[in-house]
């Protein structure tokens, strides 16, 4: 039920941390039971004692998918329930769709954009295999609002459509608003878009400017196709609020081991959602913790936003580095951290392998590193907090044009 009196979507934005860690531990023990039934896979011996252990059990990478739905079509046997369509996306991966209320949890984020009863929202995202137009059209209608579904394309019946509605809201990728907008323009009409909530796309400050200029209020979300939506922007624009129907994980790149708050690391997503149930889903996605609460009173963890991509393997000298090597290499060693740099010498490829550490011996890392990553290279033992706080274990300086 929606909270519009105190300007939440419902009260569960505003529990404590301790009721939102009970309520979520209660929702994923009974998750990993519905898994162990359906997938016939035991993934502990017990109900969890406190989220914390969830980091004991494995992640679940997109290839591990791919993998089990080629065994077993179409979801590879996962304990998938309450199907009413079914996606494909790149993979190919292919994903179920429920029908129920706000199965997608998308009302959460347009509630805070300001859509609702009322509203007749332009929905620019696609309808066609991929679900990120019934994704919105899910939340929209978990807000009373009413949808033109759009999609992208024909750009001069997109501004001729919302000039005769009405459309008060849109929804779509960040950029595709700005060419409706130029088109209206061109075609000397006057839309009456006042919000707009974006995905799938970097919003720049410079465009989320244009469109406050224009007088449309501009927030943005974080959503996979698997997951539905993970976090969400409110008025605040500090950050982005975790949705209430996951539980967010930051982890070293290439490992399940959960890094410290603030620094950036792969996004790990566990979905409460009964229908579909991810345990520790491997978004890809680079992202840290931003310390404290929302100033719009969202009393849940929120992120930094979409800072880059996990998978950073790299071909150096014709091999493959990836970053599942590198944290073995750190496990090996004992280091606290390592990066692997890229680059080229003269017409060659060339390696640096930098190794946070205290008390570790050179002539046994560069052992090391030839071991774990099948090359020899230059080894460079830094002291602890030297390298940068950007998530990257390997790092591509070469060009490539």
């Amino acid at each position: 039920m929606l909270d519009q009196k105190q300007g939440f979507y419902d009260a569960l934005e505003t529990r404590s941390a301790d009721e939102r860690m009970a309520a979520q531990l209660e929702a994923l023990n009974a998750q990993l039971a519905r898994v162990a039934e359906a997938q016939d896979t035991c993934l502990v011996s017990g109900p969890l004692g406190d989220l914390g252990d969830l980091a004991k059990l494995p992640v679940l990478r997109k290839s591990d998918l791919v993998a089990w739905q080629a065994e077993k079509p179409p979801f590879g046997g996962m304990a998938v329930s309450n199907v009413a369509h079914v996606f494909q996306s790149p993979g190919p991966i292919y994903e179920p769709g429920g029908i129920s209320h706000d199965w997608w949890r998308m009302g959460r984020f347009l509630h805070a954009v300001g859509i609702g009863a009322g509203d007749i929202v332009q929905n620019c995202f696609g309808y066609h295999l991929t679900p990120a137009g019934m994704i919105f059209e899910s939340g929209a209608r978990a807000v009373g609002a009413a949808v033109l579904p759009a999609g992208v394309g024909q750009t001069e019946l997109q501004v001729r459509a919302a000039k005769d509605i009405g459309c008060t809201a849109y929804a779509g990728t960040p950029d595709y608003l700005k060419v409706i907008l130029d088109k209206a323009d061109e075609m000397g009409e006057a839309l009456t878009f006042t919000r707009a909530a974006v995905g799938g796309g970097a919003l720049f400050p410079s465009l989320r400017q244009e469109y406050a200029d224009r007088g449309i209020t501009c927030l943005q979300c974080y959503a996979t196709a698997d997951l539905g939506n993970i976090a969400y922007e409110s008025p605040a624009m500090e950050g982005m609020i975790l949705d209430e129907g996951v539980i967010v994980e930051i982890v070293r790149p290439g490992t399940g081991d959960l890094v410290p708050e603030g620094e950036v690391g792969e996004v790990v997503v566990t979905s409460l959602n009964p229908d579909y149930p991810l345990i520790r889903f491997a978004t890809g996605d680079l992202s840290a913790i931003l310390p404290g609460e929302s100033p719009c009173g969202r009393t849940n963890t929120r992120i930094k936003g979409w800072m880059g991509r996990a998978d950073q393997t790299t071909k150096i000298k014709g091999m493959f580095v990836r970053p599942e090597q590198v944290a073995d290499l750190v496990a090996k060693t004992g280091a606290a951290k390592a990066r692997v740099t890229a680059m080229r010498e003269g017409e060659m490829d060339a390696m640096l392998v930098q190794v946070e550490g205290v008390g570790l011996d050179a002539a046994e890392l560069a052992n090391a590193v030839a071991a774990t990553l099948k090359l020899k290279g230059k080894v460079e033992l830094v002291a602890p907090g030297t390298l940068p706080n950007d998530g990257k274990v390997i790092d591509d300086q070469r060009s490539y044009d």
